[in-house]
């Protein structure tokens, strides 16, 4: 099992809520039910799971693509992306970032890394 990012806020995420924002035009893909679903992304002819909900929205991401579409997904929902040990990712002037304490990483830009596609980390 990968690395999980949680996304988290304040007023408790439901799944008719998700269903709504992602039913507009934002680029996702809501597939299952209430109990149990993913959202996908695509890219080009292909559709790549971006986070999974199970009462709670989570993803494993495996590329800086899966990161920038968790961090777009976040933002849609109003709501904080948060790692295993408590950094938070976010979109900031159009560029992807990791913020943990007073260290920031950048990812690069959003538009960038969303047109590279989902190419995997290597280990």
């Amino acid at each position: 099992m990968g690395y999980e990012l949680r996304v988290e806020r304040d007023a408790p995420l439901g799944y008719a809520e998700l269903a709504s924002v992602l039913s507009s035009d934002a680029g996702f893909e809501l597939r299952g039910s209430a109990e149990t679903a993913e959202v996908v992304a695509r890219h080009g002819d292909s559709a790549h799971q971006v986070a999974v909900w199970s009462g709670r929205l989570s993803g494993t991401p495996v590329s800086d693509w899966h990161v920038a579409q968790l961090a777009r997904l976040t933002e849609l929902v109003g709501a904080r992306l948060i790692g295993e040990d408590g950094e938070t990712y976010r979109i900031r002037d159009g560029i992807v970032e990791q913020v943990n304490g007073s260290s920031t990483y950048e990812f690069g830009k959003v538009e960038e890394i969303i047109a590279a596609g989902p190419v995997e980390w290597s280990a």
